[in-house]
């Protein structure tokens, strides 16, 4: 049964996944295009997906077809940059980003995503993804996308503006990577008090060509108000706008590279498949791990690991989606009650009960989070962020079921983002990554706006406080 996606006042306009089915039957666009979830826009070459973050229709860009590749096709002795432009190539063929493509990802992907052997158990490891400027796994896409962007023609002199509502870290992530970027904009809408201090700070840290909005409401509303005015055609025309959250195909491609090299470098090495554990909120992480399975290289199974926020767990239990408010928790980054990913989840797996049987999902609380996080630094000296401990709550859980096979935790960022939940769980400081250090001594200044898309839209226009 096809998943109903239905109408609610936090997950915006209905998602109407019967009319893309239906749409994916009657055309066919030509290979190396791009169709709306929604198939009521025309199909683009991914260039034109990429510079435009959501379609017209209000729907998220997805390849009409997902490639397949031969793992024999990656180099063996490859970094993180060569297995981003070997795995993407396919979705840029025939566009004039392929020419570019190895030097966007030599220019993204400057940092490692290192998987670590765990004490825990022998077959446990971590996928570090925190090695970045900003100390997240955001870092990959953002740095990313900006590369593409910065080679995309333009017709229009005006600026582009960035818009990304965060949860946490993927606004660090944009500002960082967009930071003085000539004729570019960000515009970073965050839940007011509901990031922990540190994440806060980054957020207002850049100034130049980027500004932080403090939303008084929820993630929900944050990433409602940047879907209106990526929807609002009075407000293109006066400002163009793109969006840098995971709803972009930009920000979601790169991020399966970092599952495609560790999974590839497991296979050589042990001749069986990886299987991940990945804490998500919006679904764009768990999207591109998934992609790269459907793509034929060597994941095994997937976990998805929540908060309190059990839209998706509820859902994968048998239940209806349902979007909700959502509730803050520990793990702040993945407070969402309407995962914009799910669209594109459904897009991938149509038939609901196939879905069903490809994923599950956990949800983990508060108290368990910090049981987790103190119990492994006391008894294995592991120290791991809120949302990472989610995804080790849940390790934990299947070992005691008896479960033996190769397991990937994919920890998603720095403990130190978050000292003031994790230094008194664990008696002791962490120290702090240098490039989170500098952007800590920076001043930070952010500007409070309601939850209101007339609130945006004047700071957009210009009638905002300056």
């Amino acid at each position: 049964m096809t998943p109903t996606l239905r109408r609610s006042p936090l997950a915006g306009d209905a998602l109407v996944l019967d009319r893309w089915r239906g749409s994916k039957q009657k055309h066919r666009p030509p290979a190396g295009s791009y169709v709306s979830t929604r198939g009521g826009s025309p199909a683009v070459p991914i260039s034109q997906a990429i510079a435009a973050g959501l379609a017209p229709d209000g729907g998220l860009y997805v390849p009409e077809a997902l490639p397949s590749i031969d793992p024999a096709a990656f180099d063996p002795h490859g970094s993180l940059a060569d297995t981003a432009a070997t795995l993407l190539m396919p979705f840029f063929a025939g566009d004039p980003l392929a020419a570019e493509l190895s030097a966007i990802c030599a220019e993204a992907f400057t940092f490692d995503a290192p998987l670590r052997p765990l004490s825990a158990h022998p077959d446990t490891l971590l996928l570090e993804l925190f090695h970045g400027p900003t100390s997240a796994f955001k870092d990959f896409g953002a740095r990313f996308l900006a590369a593409c962007l910065r080679r995309l023609p333009r017709n229009d002199a005006r600026p582009l503006t960035i818009l990304v509502a965060t949860s946490g870290d993927t606004g660090a992530a944009v500002g960082a990577a967009f930071h003085r970027q000539p004729n570019t904009r960000v515009v970073i809408l965050y839940p007011d008090g509901l990031v922990s201090p540190r994440q806060a700070h980054q957020l207002g840290c850049f100034g130049d060509n980027v500004r932080a909005l403090r939303v008084a409401g929820r993630f929900d509303d944050c990433q409602r108000m940047v879907k209106a005015a990526l929807n609002d055609v009075a407000l293109q025309a006066q400002v163009p706008l793109s969006s840098a959250n995971s709803i972009s195909l930009g920000r979601l491609l790169p991020q399966m590279s970092y599952y495609a090299h560790a999974a590839l470098a497991w296979r050589r090495e042990h001749d069986t498949p990886l299987n991940f554990i990945i804490p998500t909120g919006n679904l764009g992480n768990a999207m591109a791990c998934l992609w790269v399975r459907a793509m034929g290289l060597p994941i095994g199974e997937l976990r998805l690991a929540c908060n309190a926020n059990a839209t998706l767990p509820d859902y994968f239990a048998g239940g209806e989606y349902t979007p909700r408010e959502a509730l803050p928790t520990l793990a702040n980054a993945m407070d969402v009650g309407a995962p914009s990913n799910f669209e594109r989840l459904c897009w991938t797996f149509p038939d609901g009960a196939q879905l069903r049987r490809t994923l599950s999902a956990s949800s983990v609380d508060d108290a368990t989070i910090r049981h987790t996080i103190a119990h492994h630094a006391r008894e294995h000296g592991e120290v791991f962020c809120p949302h990472t401990a989610t995804a080790m709550h849940v390790h934990d859980r299947l070992r005691e079921q008896g479960e033996r096979g190769p397991w990937a935790v994919v920890a998603t960022a720095h403990p130190a983002k978050f000292e003031s939940i994790v230094e008194p769980l664990i008696n002791a400081p962490i120290a702090v990554p240098k490039p989170l250090a500098t952007m800590l001594a920076r001043p930070s200044r952010a500007e409070l706006i309601t939850a209101t898309d007339t609130a945006l839209h004047e700071v957009l226009s210009g009638a905002g406080t300056a």
